[in-house]
């Protein structure tokens, strides 16, 4: 059982278009559970939560500095760039916002699995992803309403309630079920990264069951959110190799920094964006789930097969 869930959760993106494609051809059973999709993304927020460990903490406290890099690249990369996307491809005020939504939400656990495959520094993933996500319920609504408020309607309260809500209390949750279950909780601790996985699958389904006709008819707005989606993911993924670059990072290092900052939580984002600017932001960040899947993918079994070394100081 255990390799077959590992074997689910590093497949992540196969699972996620096959979802995205049943949602489609069957959209009735995901628009039948539309109204537990925040439900949901709690869930999976109590899995990444669960499966932390005290170790990750004491880890971002021997290399503050450079977690603190990371982290500063990460909420200034991918906002700025999705809003200076957005407006050079004008996108429509819902996509517009849906972009720069996924670019101010916290890094995506799928990233700790990518940097593994890739061979990249997985500890430093981990830690880049929680701090992000701890931060997330501040820098989130206040980036979305700073850089989208001028296209749409941004109301900083509702949103950075729903964080609260979907976000911190659950991922709280399990840390707490961890440390009182430790014991217990070890032989079976590989179950909650796939309960993550399969939530977010759902949730990213959900968005193609709720715009299906609206794919189908394969708008030029749509064509064009899918390049701008694409753009926004390669100069994340780039600036973020570059920023490690520039710090003199290790190989290994760059590369996690690159799948951190090009790989948003836009799972968290599709669910705000749904709750808060309607169906059609929630098309943006869907579709920067798929990509950033797809394209992490492609570069963690490409730097898998070449070794990182230590190109580096740090």
């Amino acid at each position: 059982m255990k390799r077959f869930l590992e074997f689910y959760t590093k497949y992540f993106a196969v699972w996620v278009v096959l979802g995205g494609i049943l949602a489609y051809i069957m959209p009735r059973p995901f628009l039948a559970l539309k109204a537990y999709n925040q439900a949901f993304f709690g869930l999976t927020m109590f899995g990444i939560g669960a499966v932390l460990k005290p170790e990750d903490f004491i880890r971002i406290a021997r290399k503050p500095v450079v977690v603190l890099i990371g982290t500063i690249a990460q909420f200034t990369i991918m906002p700025v760039g999705a809003l200076l996307v957005a407006r050079i491809f004008r996108l429509p005020p819902e996509l517009a916002v849906g972009l720069v939504l996924a670019g101010c939400v916290p890094g995506a656990m799928a990233s700790n699995v990518m940097s593994y495959v890739a061979g990249a520094d997985t500890a430093y993933s981990v830690s880049l992803t929680t701090v992000s996500t701890l931060l997330c319920p501040l820098l989130t609504p206040v980036l979305t309403k700073l850089l989208a408020g001028s296209v749409l309607d941004v109301a900083f309260w509702p949103m950075f309630v729903s964080v609260l809500q979907m976000v911190v209390a659950p991922l709280l949750i399990g840390l707490l079920f961890r440390r009182l279950l430790r014991h217990r909780i070890e032989p079976v601790v590989h179950v909650f990264p796939a309960i993550s996985v399969t939530f977010i699958i759902f949730i990213c389904a959900l968005v193609i069951a709720i715009n299906r006709d609206y794919l189908a008819r394969g708008s030029t707005d749509l064509l064009i959110a899918v390049a701008a989606v694409f753009v926004l993911n390669v100069f994340g993924m780039a600036g973020g190799y570059g920023v490690g670059a520039w710090f003199h990072f290790s190989q290994a290092k760059r590369r996690t920094l690159s799948i951190e900052v090009g790989m948003q939580n836009a799972g968290m984002g599709t669910v705000l964006a749904l709750a808060h600017f309607g169906e059609r932001a929630a098309v943006a960040t869907a579709l920067f789930v798929f990509m950033c899947i797809i394209t992490a993918s492609v570069m963690a079994e490409y730097w898998r097969h070449a070794p990182a070394g230590s190109s580096g100081t740090v």
